[in-house]
């Protein structure tokens, strides 16, 4: 929430902080901006997944983050001696969301293929975006999007192998805690301009797991081109990625955010193939055209309903 006051996160015509000396990722359009960060995370979380036959899920986490938090307070050099109770509240909330979202995505993906797992994680926006609705017609694009998730269900049986009950489970809560993070990054964008609060709260996120990853992320000092691949990780996955989304929701609302993310599972079943020989089955490929279809409607009816819509969108 602002310093000036408090204002509901989940409202779309509540006014937004703005940075008074805009930066280059300001004069981008926030729709590229979220479309690049998908991108990045995607193939960023199929290189991770590679190096999980040579780490722990949380030894890879670990090296991710405390690289991105290096990089990030260089970079940025936050000033967090005037952040008020409220700003510092932000800035924690958003570094337990990061860590506990991409703790249990990597344990996820670690037990069922990428496009899968990032497939039913899309039900935590999906559920944002209903809760958030105004029109009848969005429950419509809902319940597409979770009848591909059914199907996804159903085929689990073929293509790429039956699905790993524990992988579907952490793929679940993954997405519960994907809402949060929207919410808490929405939330953190109002609050501070620049990525001062984004830099502080990906170091609250790495020393948050560094009891879990830090005795096995050891091994990368010995390792060069561990550690190299382990930097690229943390460049695709955490500083690309949360600096653009965070510019985003300051332009987007949050719902329309939601939306436009349930891309992922494309993106994701594309960075599993090509990164990692995951094919999926034609029944699963069904399943993420469904969404992606849904994730089109609703984010097509909320820009037409947008007032003006280049204060939305552009």
């Amino acid at each position: 929430m602002p310093e000036s006051g408090p204002r509901t996160v989940a409202d779309p015509a509540a006014p937004r902080s703005a940075d008074p000396r805009p930066g280059l990722l300001d004069r981008i359009p926030a729709p590229i901006l979220v479309i690049s960060a998908i991108a990045s995370v995607q193939a960023g979380s199929a290189i991770a997944r590679n190096l999980f036959d040579q780490m722990s899920t949380s030894g890879v986490l670990f090296l991710r983050l405390s690289i991105a938090a290096v990089v990030m307070l260089a970079v940025v050099r936050p000033r967090v001696r005037s952040w008020s109770r409220s700003t510092w509240f932000a800035v924690l909330l958003m570094g337990v969301c990061v860590a506990a979202l991409n703790q249990v995505f990597y344990l996820a993906i670690a037990h069922i293929p990428l496009g899968i797992a990032v497939t039913i994680e899309f039900l935590g926006p999906l559920l944002l975006s209903v809760v958030q609705t105004r029109r009848p017609t969005d429950l419509v694009w809902a319940a597409l999007a979770l009848a591909g998730v059914a199907i996804l269900g159903l085929g689990s049986g073929t293509g790429s192998g039956a699905i790993s009950a524990l992988g579907v489970g952490l793929a679940l809560l993954s997405g519960l805690l994907w809402a949060m993070y929207i919410l808490a990054s929405a939330r953190l964008g109002a609050a501070l301009p620049g990525m001062d609060g984004l830099a502080v709260s990906i170091t609250v996120a790495a020393i948050i797991i560094l009891p879990l990853g830090g005795r096995d992320a050891l091994v990368a000092l010995h390792e060069p081109s561990l550690l190299m691949t382990a930097a690229l990780v943390a460049l695709l996955s955490s500083v690309i990625c949360y600096s653009f989304e965070m510019t985003a929701l300051r332009r987007l609302p949050t719902r329309v955010f939601g939306i436009l993310m349930s891309i992922e599972p494309a993106a994701a079943a594309i960075a599993g193939l090509v990164i990692l020989g995951q094919a999926l089955a034609p029944s699963q490929l069904l399943a993420l055209v469904l969404v992606t279809l849904a994730s089109a409607g609703v984010t097509l009816t909320a820009t037409r309903r947008a007032s003006p819509p280049s204060a939305q969108l552009t």
